[in-house]
C-alpha cells in the first residue's frame, strides 16, 4: 500500500486542480479538505474526508473519524475537537467551520446513513465494533 501522506498530497493537489472532484477511490464521492492545527505542534495539516451534507442545511456537513476502521482515533479528529475550529475547502470554496461532535441517536442515525450510501463505512464500523465507537463531527460554516 502507499504512504498515506503521499496520497493524500495527490488527492488535494487534484481537489484543487479540478475544483473539488476527484478520480480513484474517491470518484462520484463528496469529498473535502479539511485544515486543522495539531494540538501539540501548532503545525498546519489539511486531511481530505467524504462528507455526508446535511438534509436540509447547506452550511453542515458531516465527517466520520473512521481512520479506516483502525482500533484509534485519528490525530485529525483530536485535533479538531480540541480546537472546536477549522476550515474546509469545499468545491471552489474554503471557509471556516465550527466544530461540533454528534453523539447518541443522532450520532447512529447519521453514521447508518453514510453506511447505506457509502457500504465501506459498515465495514469500518464492524471492524471497530467492541473497540470504539467511530466519531462522527459536525462542521458548520461561520457566517460574518
Amino acid at each position: 500500500m502507499s504512504d498515506p501522506l503521499d496520497r493524500n498530497t495527490k488527492t488535494i493537489a487534484e481537489f484543487r486542480a479540478n475544483e473539488g472532484k476527484v478520480g480513484g477511490v474517491f470518484e462520484g464521492a463528496p469529498l473535502v479538505l479539511v485544515h486543522h492545527r495539531g494540538r501539540k505542534s501548532g503545525r498546519e495539516y489539511v486531511t481530505p474526508m467524504m462528507y455526508l451534507p446535511h438534509e436540509t442545511e447547506p452550511d453542515l456537513v458531516y465527517v466520520f473519524a473512521t481512520m479506516g476502521g483502525a482500533p484509534v482515533d485519528p490525530a485529525w479528529y483530536r485535533n479538531l475537537t480540541a480546537a472546536g475550529a477549522g476550515t474546509v475547502e469545499r468545491g471552489t470554496e474554503t471557509y471556516d467551520v465550527t466544530v461540533r461532535e454528534v453523539t447518541g441517536g443522532e450520532r447512529d442515525r447519521i453514521y447508518a446513513e453514510q453506511a447505506q450510501r457509502y457500504p465501506g463505512f459498515a465495514e469500518y464500523e464492524r471492524q471497530t465494533d467492541g473497540i470504539r465507537t467511530i466519531p462522527v463531527l459536525e462542521l458548520g460554516r461561520v457566517r460574518s
